[in-house]
């Protein structure tokens, strides 16, 4: 189940940039798109996190799971409204928190080879990826890169880097690489909002410095 949802997102990945670039992009795709999406980043995961680590806490673990697909559902809804208008996406993405749930169940069954028993850490982890999903943090988005423009040579470098680490250690490049993701969405927010309260902070001295 986890290597299939992982699947799916290469596919969701590649549908949304076969249409960009041949400009077949519809309203009824978009939406088609989305119901994909639920199922498969909201409902899928959701009871692949409950079955494999949150049914040993009992409700406490069903309403997690449940929030996860309601805030997935939410997300959804707000991308549908939105994507004609950003880039980038305001909150994170549903297959990327997808990704995480699927490919840490990977990484405990096939590197760290345990079931984790009422493990807080996972539960923590499913509560935060959907309250990420309908915040309004940024989160960089595939259709931000040009890729008909020229790109640097180290840029190839680094991509086939990815591809050689994916085909040798699949499991724990895939959980490094949706980790990766989601923390530098969230560490980059942090930096932003510390230059913006910055900015602001000068703005208020300069405006006392005039009165």
């Amino acid at each position: 189940a986890a290597w299939t949802i992982i699947l799916a997102n290469i596919f969701d990945g590649l549908d949304g940039l076969v249409a960009r670039l041949t400009k077949t992009t519809t309203k009824f795709g978009i939406e088609l798109d989305s119901l994909s999406d639920l199922v498969t980043f909201g409902v899928a995961p959701s009871i692949l996190i409950y079955k494999f680590a949150l049914d040993d806490f009992g409700r406490i673990g069903f309403a997690v799971s449940f929030l996860f697909v309601a805030c997935g559902t939410l997300r959804l809804a707000r991308f549908n409204v939105q994507s004609s208008v950003l880039k980038s996406f305001k909150g994170l993405p549903t297959p990327g928190a997808a990704t995480l749930i699927a490919a840490i169940t990977v990484f405990y069954i096939d590197v760290l080879i345990l079931h984790p028993d009422k493990n807080i850490f996972l539960l923590f982890l499913t509560t935060l990826l959907a309250l990420l999903m309908v915040s309004n943090l940024k989160f960089h988005a595939l259709k931000e890169i040009d890729f008909r423009e020229k790109k640097p040579g180290w840029i190839l470098f680094i991509f086939l880097l990815i591809l050689f680490f994916l085909f040798i250690f699949p499991t724990t490049a895939i959980f490094i690489l949706a980790s990766l993701y989601v923390l530098s969405g969230i560490i980059e927010n942090i930096i932003i909002l510390i230059k913006r309260k910055k900015q602001l902070l000068e703005a208020k001295d300069a405006q006392n410095k005039n009165i």
